[in-house]
């Protein structure tokens, strides 16, 4: 059995056990250094879930199974240092031998594999070697590179605009304040303003004083530019940058989290789980794009990686830096409090402007005439004119929609009948590339339908469109046009969505198209133009965020244009073109946008000035679920503390994932922890059937 020790204590009254010794440790080092232990503690007691839990979350499970190991190679080296009276007498007699121990120098190896392919007597002469004394036969551990070994040409680091060096003085100062004296500090900065140099500079601060760094980025999409950027300015110990994230293969994660435990890693780059690092010493930690909602994990532990940042530089005595061009409201509030520290840059490095942006009504714009048919336009006019002057210019142009797939829908037009997926309450997706109607929750497929199932008529029609069907109109619109789609359905190579960006920063596409793996953090210098093709996507789910993360997706896919020396321009395309989340994100104005959206929270006692807690009851069995969650709000009603706020159980936006029948009440308070109390005492007082499954999510961001 695999265990974590928590303590070492005598316990009394465990005499009459058979006590067995440890078999073995995984490693010398413990996997979970006291800090994190201490982290532990923390996120079991405020995520209301078991230690265990928590601790299987912080330890990968390759390293828990040790399922991926190390590679290893065969290689050879002196056994005992020849003379050069020696070194001649072998080069008379065997000159390739004399030679390969030329090549040894005393406690250096080479590859038997490298020897090989430059001489093909090499395995004899290396035999003979062995057998001689001179040379021994070891197993060398070699690491799997994520970067494939690629080498780096050394960066320097960029003369700072005022704001700049006024934010990396903000940092100084933090990290030279005692630890109880230390404020996570809020780095403000629209698009293009620098934060990543503000970055890099304060991390060689660090590095200088001999600590350690984490760097959190929301996004995998970001990491291998994330990654050049910082392997270019720490050229010098590019071998001491660990990258962390789920693309890597299993023992690429496995050797990289090594180099961590093992101490010769000396910053640590990746999404939410690498703050987990087992690192000692840190310093600093960073938190790029602090408001994507990337960072809450959805599984237990259902944990808000940014938070986890904050309590672990507290923990580690280490500075706390969030950036972000949109910061989360929540961040934004803990800097009107004082809880945090605000740091601003308003303005473009190299005084660049902001992209202008402008408003599609396709209201008016959306429909035209295509024979007797009214045809949905993807592509409105003014966006085809723009897209058009750019390919004539040779600049670049990205195109944004949070849809994937050619149609997400499929309707019957005789009778209205939708094609849902039979184990979800979603309409099936159709994609054509496959010609397969999917579901993207579950991953069910069937073959497309030539007849509705209800009336059996054989209009079927492909309602609404995705990135694969944008893709197909601007190969008909732009036949000369090199286009490029990234989304998770064209990304399954392994290296495909770095070489993708790659090709299109080095200029080998005009167009690209992608989902949100595009929308943020990213450099491209040629590109002018960025269309939202579908800015009302998210505007109108049932989701008190909803506005927020509009404001926030139009702003960020907007900072990727005019990014060089060349102006950008936006076009957002939008049947709501008065909504404030997509004027205020056409203004780049997020005060604005906040201090409306936060009166309105203040009004209707949501978060940042609430904690929320979701408590979801799941079954196969509609009946069941719903009666947990009855059973399970009335012990919670019973003794409510006056300044909680409950809800009624209610069927969950979507009813129905995968079989299982999803009912939910959502608690509100300013307490979390109280709020945590409170339901963890009657949920310990229930038993639930063992087919319900109840879960509690403190601070959820997915309410459906």
């Amino acid at each position: 059995m695999q265990g974590t020790v928590i303590s070492v204590a005598p316990i009394e009254g465990q005499e009459g056990f058979a006590l067995r010794p440890l078999a073995t440790l995984l490693h010398p080092k413990p996997l979970v250094p006291p800090t994190l232990l201490e982290l532990a503690g923390w996120m079991s007691d405020y995520y209301a879930c078991r230690l265990e839990v928590v601790v299987r979350g912080m330890i990968p499970e390759m390293i828990r199974t040790g399922s991926s190991g190390f590679k290893t190679q065969k290689a050879i080296r002196l056994r005992k240092e020849i003379t050069i009276e020696e070194l001649e007498a072998l080069r008379k007699k065997a000159p390739r031998q004399a030679a390969i121990l030329e090549e040894l120098k005393p406690g250096s190896t080479l590859l038997l594999s490298t020897l090989s392919a430059q001489h093909s007597s090499a395995p004899q002469a290396v035999k003979r070697l062995e057998e001689d004394g001179w040379i021994e036969v070891v197993d060398e551990v070699q690491s799997r590179d994520p970067s494939r070994s690629e080498q780096f040409l050394a960066s320097q680091p960029l003369a700072l605009t005022d704001e700049q060096a006024e934010a990396l003085r903000v940092i100084e100062l933090d990290m030279e304040a005692e630890p109880a004296d230390k404020r996570p500090i809020l780095l403000k900065g629209v698009t293009g303003s620098g934060k990543t140099e503000v970055y890099l500079q304060a991390i060689a601060k660090v590095i200088d004083q001999g600590q350690r760094v984490i760097v959190l980025v929301p996004e995998i999409s970001l990491t291998p530019q994330t990654t050049e950027r910082f392997k270019r300015r720490f050229a010098m110990i590019q071998d001491q940058v660990a990258i962390i994230h789920s693309h890597l293969s299993e023992g690429e994660r496995h050797d990289e989290w090594r180099k961590i435990l093992d101490g010769k890693a000396r910053i640590t780059i990746g999404a939410r789980s690498a703050i987990f690092a087992p690192m000692e010493n840190v310093g600093l930690i960073v938190v790029d794009e602090e408001h994507e909602n990337t960072y809450k994990q959805e599984n237990p532990p259902r944990y808000q990686g940014r938070d986890v940042a904050v309590v672990r530089g507290r923990i580690e005595g280490a500075t706390v830096l969030l950036g972000s061009a949109t910061p989360s409201l929540e961040s934004w509030r803990n800097t009107q409090n004082g809880k945090y520290q605000l740091v601003e840059l308003t303005r473009r490095a190299d005084d660049q402007r902001m992209p202008v942006t402008r408003i599609v009504d396709m209201r008016s714009e959306g429909r035209r005439k295509d024979g007797q048919k009214q045809v949905a336009t993807i592509i409105s006019e003014p966006l085809r004119i723009a897209i058009d002057q750019r390919i004539a210019r040779g600049e670049q142009t990205i195109l944004f929609l949070n849809r994937r797939g050619y149609s997400p829908s499929v309707v019957c037009q005789e009778c209205g009948h939708r094609v849902e997926c039979p184990h979800c309450s979603v309409t099936l997706t159709y994609h054509e590339a496959d010609s397969r109607l999917v579901c993207h929750l579950c991953g069910f497929q069937r073959v497309p339908l030539k007849k509705c199932p209800e009336c059996k008529s054989g209009t079927i029609f492909m309602a609404g469109f995705g990135t694969e069907r944008v893709e197909q109109v601007l190969h008909k619109v732009f036949p000369r046009a090199r286009i490029a789609r990234i989304d998770t359905d064209t990304m399954k190579r392994k290296t495909q969505l770095e070489d993708t960006l790659n090709d299109f920063k080095a200029q080998k596409y005009d167009l690209l198209i992608g989902t949100q793996m595009i929308a943020k953090g990213l450099h491209f210098p040629n590109v002018t133009l960025v269309g939202v093709l579908n800015a009302d996507l998210g505007l109108h789910i049932p989701d008190f965020r909803a506005g927020e993360r509009t404001f926030q997706l139009l702003t960020q896919v907007a900072g990727r244009a005019g990014r060089g020396h060349l102006l950008g321009e936006v076009l957002v395309q939008t049947f709501t073109p008065h909504n404030p989340s997509i004027q205020y994100a056409r203004h780049h104005d997020f005060e604005g946008f906040a201090t409306q959206e936060l009166e309105a929270r203040r009004t209707l006692n949501f978060p940042p000035f609430v904690h929320v807690t979701l408590i979801t009851a799941r079954s196969e069995h509609e009946r069941r679920a719903q009666f947990c969650a009855e059973t399970l709000h009335k012990r919670l009603v019973s003794d409510l503390p006056p300044e909680f706020l409950i809800s009624d159980p209610m069927p969950s936006p979507l009813v129905r994932v995968a079989n299982q029948y999803r009912f939910q009440v959502l608690m509100r308070a300013k307490n979390p922890r109280r709020m945590v109390s409170h339901i963890r005492k009657h949920l310990d007082a229930l038993t639930f059937p063992e087919d319900v499954i109840v879960t509690v999510d403190i601070d959820a961001y997915n309410l459906s």
